[in-house]
């Protein structure tokens, strides 16, 4: 009877994690990877769901999704990838909101980097190879390629523009001295001690930049996924991301 009371008490509790520990797979754009790395921890070990980050750029990540990737949420850099799955009926209904912003910044190496005091100085003979995240494609070289367009600029240092795959790997590039300068966000060049800022983009002078969050449609997860979502929209979530230095969307 004892050994008999011992196994059920073992099958009630193995029951009650698995149900309490879904595996969610949350695929998310590059430049959110150390606050949602922290923010996993922490919901994990608060006793939530195990989060899986699929983290690079939100253009690669909505193509998997599109192949059938097994994703719950999806994390975008911008709201075009997230219209693009949207129009694919891929999105749960309701679940769709805008949570963060961003700004650009030019970048480039802390040590002995290139001179660099406006943005008219990309254009100079003086500065070689410019690393920008695919700008066809990934949200952080589109948005800095209608900033450069917008300057005048683009035209002009078009022939100089190295693109990468996401905007990690454009900080990297600049990082490593393989570019004399780089595009990324505010919140990359923040996290990184190798590079420095060498000029801020104004927010009302770059584009707006978004970024969305959704369950999808074919989540295995759809409750554990909805509540995931409404923590990265709560107030811990928000102070992590504000520690990294996103900003709220507008």
């Amino acid at each position: 009877m004892k050994l008999r009371r011992l196994l059920l008490a073992l099958a009630a509790l193995t029951a009650g994690l698995a149900l309490r520990a879904a595996d969610l797979n949350v695929f998310a754009a590059a430049s959110l990877s150390d606050a949602l790395r922290e923010i996993a921890r922490t919901y994990e070990s608060a006793g939530g769901d195990r989060v899986r980050l699929n983290l690079g750029a939100s253009s690669t990540l909505a193509l998997q999704i599109k192949n059938g990737a097994p994703a719950d949420i999806f994390f975008s850099a911008d709201e075009a990838k997230m219209d693009d799955l949207a129009k694919s009926g891929l999105i749960a209904a309701g679940t769709r909101r805008s949570l963060l912003a961003n700004t650009l910044v030019i970048v480039v190496n802390a040590d002995g980097g290139a001179a660099l005091a406006a943005p008219a100085d990309l254009a100079t003979p003086a500065l070689g190879r410019i690393a920008l995240a695919e700008p066809q494609t990934v949200p952080a070289g589109i948005y800095a390629k209608a900033w450069l367009q917008k300057t005048g600029l683009w035209k002009k240092v078009i022939d100089k523009v190295v693109p990468t795959e996401n905007v990690r790997a454009c900080l990297a590039a600049v990082e490593a001295g393989n570019a004399d300068a780089g595009i990324v966000y505010q919140t990359d060049a923040l996290i990184s001690k190798k590079v420095k800022v060498a000029y801020e983009v104004p927010a009302g002078d770059g584009p707006r930049i978004s970024y969305p969050l959704a369950v999808l449609q074919d989540s295995k997860q759809a409750g554990a996924a909805r509540k995931f979502a409404a923590y990265l929209a709560g107030a811990e979530a928000r102070a992590v991301f504000e520690k990294y230095g996103f900003l709220p969307a507008p």
